[in-house]
């Protein structure tokens, strides 16, 4: 990170100035946490005791023999306490939230799991929740609203725009303003103004940090390709962070090819999109020619986001990451064969990255790492 908060030119904190001060606040409170030994043995306990880490690092070898190229790891992050990896990011702010005394939360979720997990963790430790959530989304993913409201929490129904991921972040900002005192914003991926993106990616890079030992322990070296769908782009950056330095392993980021190429028809921001400000940081983002952000579409909820975290953004400039993109079909294609070759039903968003550890044209000697990140 080179200028405050930045990666490369991405980044930053493009918010109003009453944003300013929490913001602060939650960076000096964060970077506390960080050196404290005692919040890291808790954050540790919770990750091992209540969320049921380490996942797995499993071989597939149904699929590496059905597709006969690379030999297929995929790690569970399905199998963690609500079945995505989004549980790790909220148990860390949500005991920052609690060092920091604040007593409500707000968080926004597009799929729902992210809501699911922060109402989860509000259960956990007493703290009052309120997840802001487009209709359309209710609408689609009304199980997870359904645990939501089970775990105590309420869902604020957001009707503006298209009802989605993007409105439901502008209605918790929107909160965030008015009651900055005694709230905190639980913010889902590596997105938002900086502290956000550096510190859910910290809380993330846990899954790394585990497939690594786990795939020395189990074949002795480090992997060749890493792979993992990227919305926000959390569970991806959870996943390289660790192994950024490895120069030779290849990451492959994936994001949403929705319908087609067509504005509006995918969730693409590399391929279709250009830098400019969303939700308080610098990014790529979907937008036209008078910067007006454009709707999104993807066959999953959760990669429907219009813009990208910023640390993608540089890692894409840079070319440390290769981002592709893979279509509604190709997903629901791979969604099918992993059901029936692995018997592990995965998250659609998930179903992204295992198309395209199908799509990958390397020998049976390399190793591939795909972050299943959820059920």
């Amino acid at each position: 990170m080179s200028m405050k908060g930045h990666f490369g030119n991405y980044g930053g904190q493009f918010v109003p100035e009453t944003l300013m001060y929490p913001l602060e606040e939650l960076e000096t409170a964060y970077q506390a946490a960080q050196a404290d030994p005692t919040f890291q043995a808790r954050l540790d306990y919770l990750f091992r005791y209540y969320s049921g880490r380490p996942t797995p690092l499993y071989h597939a070898e149904r699929l590496t023999k059905a597709w006969g190229g690379g030999k297929i790891y995929l790690k569970r992050e399905d199998l963690n306490h609500t079945g995505a990896h989004k549980i790790n990011n909220c148990l860390g702010q949500g005991l920052l939230a609690q060092r920091m005394g604040k007593k409500r939360i707000i968080a926004e979720t597009g799929a729902g799991q992210h809501g699911v997990a922060t109402a989860t963790v509000c259960a956990l430790l007493g703290l009052d929740c309120e997840v802001y959530m487009g209709e359309e989304d209710i609408r689609r993913q009304e199980l997870n609203v359904f645990r939501m409201q089970l775990l105590g929490a309420r869902v604020v129904p957001v009707s503006s725009g298209s009802k989605t991921l993007k409105d439901a972040i502008n209605e918790a900002m929107r909160d965030w303003v008015t009651n900055v005192r005694n709230t905190y914003y639980m913010l889902g991926s590596v997105l938002g103004p900086h502290p956000y993106p550096a510190m859910v990616r910290d809380f993330q890079s846990v899954i790394g940090r585990e497939a690594r030992v786990q795939i020395i322990e189990a074949e002795g070296r480090l992997p060749d390709v890493l792979i993992a769908c990227v919305g926000g782009g959390s569970n991806a950056m959870g996943l390289f962070h660790t192994f950024v330095p490895d120069t030779a392993i290849r990451m492959i980021g994936v994001e949403a090819g929705g319908r087609g190429p067509k504005l509006g028809d995918h969730a693409a921001r590399f391929s279709g999109g250009a830098p400019g400000v969303l939700h308080g940081t610098f990014s790529y983002i979907l937008q036209d020619e008078d910067g007006q952000v454009v709707p999104t579409h993807s066959v999953s909820a959760g990669l429907d986001y219009p813009a990208v975290g910023p640390e993608h953004a540089a890692m894409h400039d840079t070319g440390r990451v290769e981002y592709t993109s893979i279509n509604d079909d190709e997903a629901l294609a791979a969604f099918h064969e992993i059901s029936h070759l692995e018997g592990i039903i995965p998250a659609l968003e998930s179903s992204h990255a295992v198309a395209q550890a199908k799509k990958l044209k390397v020998g049976s000697d390399k190793i591939v790492i795909v972050n299943l990140s959820g059920r």
